[in-house]
């Protein structure tokens, strides 16, 4: 069958497309719901270079956002029906405007979102960070892909499961997670390999119990989230000769219930130098908004938005195997 609404030419192997396993379960084409989240990559310097990192961020990368294409970006949060600023990078809080972006942002009663490595926190120039976030009422997404330091300092390098503890301690004195709190410290877990995540319950309740025994620590929630074959990933499967095993582990684990709450269709997704995506992945395959809809922030209109067609591929079961993966973890859940 010829479906119509190209989608992206993605070089990951599969026996049958993205768009006609949409097709098949009658959501082809995939359409937006709504465009109230704007998730903005601040750029692609970072502390670390994780093993997983799908956006290969690193101490050596220079892209990062203006302060011009952040103007552009509150233009759009206080014209449009903006409920959420999620910020990424990268470390988004390396961006020399990190600070004032934030500040603006609350100034327009918008709730603003930093996913953080939590090592930034011990870093050199970085250390108020919490108490900035803290101040603001900033939620705190952070990834820590297990509870045993092997495990984390295999994935994301050595020493960094102590800071990241360190950090949560720090986090919770100044309330977060803590209860009566408005402060929000959400955590994120994803394998250490080319596997599915867990159920999203079991482990957040595992997680709760030994971070809690081994050393005091609290978080409000915990997110499980898919290794996306792109990027650093898929070079750490090819090099072990697993790509194919990993996407053919995706493509049976399908899932309608996860197709149809898949992230893009409620975010717009913003590069670095204000490009408009379709959601963070296709912003690192350089696959923009298309079918006519506006293509940087600059153009940027909201009723098109939201009901755009969305560009996929093959890396998209990767969104929609098993429970889902997503921003915001676990779909079907």
């Amino acid at each position: 069958m010829e479906l119509p609404v190209a989608s992206a030419h993605v070089d990951l192997p599969v026996s049958r497309s993205f768009d006609e396993r949409l097709a098949d379960c009658g959501l082809h084409p995939l359409t937006a719901l709504s465009a109230g989240t704007l998730q903005i990559n601040l750029g692609r310097l970072c502390n670390q270079a994780c093993l997983h990192c799908h956006v290969e961020a690193g101490p050596n990368r220079t892209e990062q956002m203006s302060r011009d294409t952040l103007q552009a970006c509150l233009k759009v949060v206080r014209e449009n029906e903006v409920g959420v600023v999620d910020l990424t990078g990268g470390a988004p809080e390396m961006n020399s405007e990190f600070c004032w972006f934030v500040d603006e942002c609350r100034r327009s009663s918008v709730a603003v979102k930093v996913r953080s490595n939590l090592t930034i926190y011990a870093e050199a120039g970085y250390e108020y960070m919490p108490e900035f976030l803290a101040e603001r009422e900033v939620e705190i997404i952070a990834s820590l892909p297990c509870y045993t330091q092997e495990n984390v300092d295999r994935q994301r390098g050595k020493d960094t499961f102590r800071k990241s503890v360190s950090v949560i301690e720090r986090l919770n004195k100044l309330g977060y997670s803590r209860p009566g709190s408005n402060l929000v410290l959400t955590l994120v877990y994803n394998p250490g390999g080319a596997s599915l995540p867990g159920d999203q319950q079991s482990l957040t309740q595992d997680y709760r119990k030994q971070l809690r025994e081994s050393f005091g620590l609290e978080f409000t929630n915990l997110l499980t989230i898919t290794n996306m074959p792109i990027g650093r990933f898929k070079t750490h499967l090819e090099q072990e000769r697993s790509l194919g095993d990993y996407m053919t582990l995706l493509e049976s684990s399908f899932n309608r219930v996860a197709a149809e709450k898949v992230m893009c269709r409620e975010l717009i997704s913003i590069g670095w130098d204000g490009r408009l995506y379709d959601c963070d992945f296709n912003q690192m395959l350089k696959i923009g908004c298309n079918h006519g809809a506006p293509t940087h922030i600059s153009q940027f209109a909201g009723k098109a938005l939201q009901s755009r067609v969305i560009a996929t591929g093959p890396h998209c079961y990767g969104c929609t195997a098993g429970a889902g993966s997503s921003c915001s973890g676990a779909l079907d859940r």
